[in-house]
């Protein structure tokens, strides 16, 4: 009896089953996301809602609860792929003449996804770690003014 060569094995696997190895949407790693986020402020609550969309992207919206319940849309959103790259997408309300305003996934390292934008006023990085089923952690960061500046936006599961 011959030895079968492992390689030829493995080789005639992929070649017949491509299907069982076809690599998921890259959009996945963000399911962490996906659902509603709420953070306490001074003057109510700041609330990220995310959903998955049909073509796999995520859409989100971002808005302000004051006191009496009243909600105010301050941005919405979009993680999406464009070509081989990810961008974090965000319209802010007011601002930037009503366009989107795109940032480049740069870096993913211990669950922290940072996205760049170094041509954009500020912020010039968006940060999201996910920190488990009922925390997330944001933050924005860059120059402003010549001086360096930064926000954070630690949420829990709604």
């Amino acid at each position: 009896m011959k030895k079968i060569n492992y390689l030829t094995i493995i080789f005639m696997v992929l070649v017949s089953c491509p299907a069982a190895f076809a690599q998921k949407s890259p959009l996945k790693m963000f399911d962490f996301m996906i659902g509603t986020w709420e953070m306490p402020t001074k003057k109510g609550k700041i609330v990220e809602q995310w959903v998955r969309q049909q073509d796999q992207s995520l859409s989100g919206k971002s808005f302000q609860i004051n006191e009496k319940g009243d909600s105010t849309l301050t941005e919405s959103l979009v993680i999406k792929k464009v070509d081989e790259a990810i961008f974090y997408c965000s319209t802010v309300t007011g601002q930037n003449e009503g366009k989107e305003v795109c940032f480049k996934l740069v870096s993913i390292e211990n669950k922290t996804y940072v996205f760049d934008n170094p041509a954009h006023d500020f912020p010039q990085q968006i940060v999201y770690q996910n920190k488990g089923k009922k925390q997330l952690m944001a933050w924005i960061e860059g120059m402003r003014k010549g001086q360096k500046r930064k926000s954070i936006f630690q949420y829990s599961r709604k």
